[in-house]
């Protein structure tokens, strides 16, 4: 299977195009890939302004800690510790004072106070980072997407350190989301979160992960979601699958105008990296090192695409890029949530290839990607918003 006929490099990243590195496996010593990661994060360290987090530590089944860190905005942070110290000063009083109310209109009265309190709580997202399942994880207090969310939405997102492949293979990673969830779910009052409106999101293996927590809450009955939304999914083991083409590491695309990268271009000096056949080759390399040894067709949570039943989950969002390995699985996932009865959005990013928004984040066409990405959770997390704005 070559890059999907007729399909061609977007005008704003042709000159991108060239600037790809070659392909490298980055599984062969992962832990200089995730040092090499660590430092081109530190080059650049994310604008925090607005925006305030914590660490906390959950404890897994076997006794380890699993580090979430949870991003607020800076008067969200100020309001939840106000309430919280109000809260413990005037525990006995108000004790004193629901024991003095008795019948209907103590109860009412109850259940007004709550919808007050609950009207200063804001939504959550759980974002799980990409990465092939094995790299990706920001600085901490670094995550961008975390902060753009918690900015922009507004949202308090929470991000999972979870354990990473190869040496923690499946189901080490997912189990450490889904415990994230439950977590979130729990400490949602004291977090000033609405228990009620709580998504998950991720890029890539992220959306895989997102695609697997939204399965497990279902299956498991575990905290309701509101929406899960998935970029570029990795959802389908079977993605690897596809054969990769006899032809020398450079060869991609047309150095005249970038716009050919199918496996006819030609090869040799003058050529640029083929983005489409790199990413195939990376998503290979993922599964073969996610999946325990000797796996021969994965689970669900392993890979959801594999369920057989997809109906009871939130609605979804789906982006996808033309030139990307994971576009055709992602549509084929979506297609089958559209199918079992769930509402889904998919989003098509003509001529663009996995990640090329890290490459070119100053196009127009990155920053309008990020921002119906962002646009689709805000409409999720505050429906009332998106009810007035069709109106208007």
């Amino acid at each position: 299977m070559t890059v999907p006929p007729g399909l061609t490099v977007h005008p704003e990243l042709r000159p991108y195009l060239a600037k790809l590195p070659p392909f490298s496996d980055p599984y062969e010593d992962i832990e200089a890939t995730r040092e090499r990661f660590r430092g081109l994060l530190a080059l650049r360290p994310a604008d925090r302004t607005g925006v305030s987090s914590e660490r906390y530590d959950i404890t897994r089944p076997d006794g380890s800690a699993l580090t979430v860190e949870v991003y607020r905005p800076e008067r969200a942070e100020a309001e939840v510790n106000e309430k919280n110290e109000q809260g413990e000063e005037g525990e006995q009083g108000k004790e004193g004072e629901k024991a003095r109310e008795a019948g209907t209109a103590g109860e009412a009265e109850e259940a007004g106070e709550s919808r007050e309190a609950e009207d200063d709580l804001l939504p959550a997202v759980l974002h799980f980072h990409g990465g092939g399942y094995a790299i990706g994880r920001s600085l901490p207090g670094q995550d961008r997407s975390a902060i753009a969310l918690c900015r922009e939405l507004p949202a308090i997102v929470v991000t999972v350190e979870y354990r990473l492949a190869p040496e923690h293979r499946y189901p080490a990673g997912v189990e450490d989301c889904y415990l994230a969830l439950e977590w979130t779910a729990k400490q949602a009052n004291a977090l000033g979160i609405d228990a009620d409106r709580i998504a998950v999101t991720g890029n890539s293996a992220g959306g895989g992960l997102s695609a697997a927590v939204a399965l497990m809450a279902r299956d498991r009955g575990g905290p309701a979601l509101v929406y899960q939304s998935m970029c570029v999914p990795d959802v389908d083991d079977r993605a690897a699958e596809q054969p990769i083409p006899a032809m020398p590491e450079d060869e991609g695309a047309d150095s005249k105008d970038g716009a050919e990268t199918g496996a006819g271009a030609e090869t040799g000096a003058g050529t640029s990296p083929n983005p489409w056949l790199n990413s195939l080759r990376t998503v290979r390399l993922a599964w073969q090192h996610y999946l325990p040894e000797g796996t021969t067709v994965p689970d669900a949570y392993a890979s959801p695409a594999r369920a057989t039943d997809l109906s009871g989950l939130p609605p979804a969002y789906v982006m996808v890029c033309d030139l990307d390995p994971l576009r055709d699985t992602g549509l084929a996932y979506a297609r089958r949530l559209m199918d079992a009865g769930v509402p889904v959005t998919v989003h098509n990013v003509p001529g663009a290839w996995h990640g090329f928004e890290l490459q070119a984040p100053d196009t127009r066409l990155a920053r309008e990607t990020k921002a119906h990405w962002k646009g689709q959770l805000r409409s999720a997390l505050y429906p009332e918003r998106a009810e007035g704005a069709v109106v208007a």
